[in-house]
């Protein structure tokens, strides 16, 4: 019997430690990751490439993230000196297992000092629009940050103009693709951000680039398994990081928050920051 203890409580210990890391450690984590992004010709400032960070699925009042931590992923994020900012979406909660609702005027309060030369700009997602998707919008732009919901703006910059175009999130809305792009030229060059990345097939390659979030890598990532649990309708395929199908480039954030269950296992929070050349 004494043989058979001593595996018994290994097994437990293991048990434990995997709990405490996925439940506690991994979630409670907050990295900067560089993303090396090759396009093509007329991305780059200057002499130097296109600095894109990106800021996913805040989920303020989930777990680990209270008004401290939305301070600390301001801090880090201007620290980076990146040329835009980008929002997309999920910036409260609704029903995360351990979570502490907190207003959208509180961490737009935090958000207001994001500083980017061209801009910080921001997309609705689905939680956003679960609570009041309106008023979300109208709170964010009085902190500063202009909210794209299928239209474009003109990023200036040196050289040829650069488009940046917010889209609708497909999960809760209708997107408005080609009233989105009305100001777009069919030769420019388009920087195109939402939320789901469900979205990215039925883009034009008038989106050389899509930005997305919504996944959250899974949030839990496995040997040999993968993701058991994306959402979307395309599983793993849009789960994270960088695709490129049919010319196309589509980069998605695992984000910094978390949803439903408040668990991270091989998918540590991120601000991501795209290098773009």
């Amino acid at each position: 019997m004494k043989g058979l203890r001593r595996p018994a409580a290994d097994i437990v210990l293991t048990l434990l430690a995997v709990a405490l890391y996925a439940f506690w450690f991994e979630p409670n984590r907050l990295r900067v990751v560089e993303h090396d992004v090759e396009i093509g010709d007329g991305w780059a400032m200057a002499d130097r490439p296109l600095r894109i960070a990106v800021i996913a699925d805040l989920h303020a009042g989930a777990p680990f993230i209270d008004a401290a931590k939305i301070e600390r992923v301001v801090e880090l994020t201007n620290a980076q000196k990146p040329d835009l900012i980008l929002l997309a979406g999920d910036y409260v909660i609704q029903g995360v297992v351990g979570g502490n609702h907190i207003s959208i005027e509180r961490t737009a309060t935090e958000l207001n000092r994001l500083s980017a030369p061209l801009g910080v700009f921001a997309v609705i997602g689905n939680h956003d629009r679960w609570e009041n998707a309106e008023h979300i919008t109208r709170v964010l732009e009085s902190a500063g940050i202009r909210v794209l919901e299928d239209r474009s703006v003109t990023i200036g910059r040196d050289g040829d103009p650069l488009y940046l175009v917010g889209l609708a999130d497909i999960f809760t809305a209708v997107p408005n693709i080609p009233g989105a792009l009305t100001d777009v030229p069919e030769d420019g060059r388009a920087i195109c951000f939402t939320h789901s990345p469900d979205i990215f097939p039925a883009l034009p390659d008038t989106c050389a680039l899509t930005i997305a979030g919504h996944t959250h890598g899974g949030q839990v990532w496995l040997p040999l398994v993968g993701r058991p649990i994306v959402p979307s309708r395309f599983g793993q395929r849009y789960a994270a990081g960088l695709v490129r199908e049919n010319g196309k480039v589509l980069f998605v954030s695992t984000g910094i928050g978390t949803s439903i269950i408040p668990v991270r296992f091989g998918v540590v929070p991120e601000i991501s920051i795209l290098s773009v050349h």
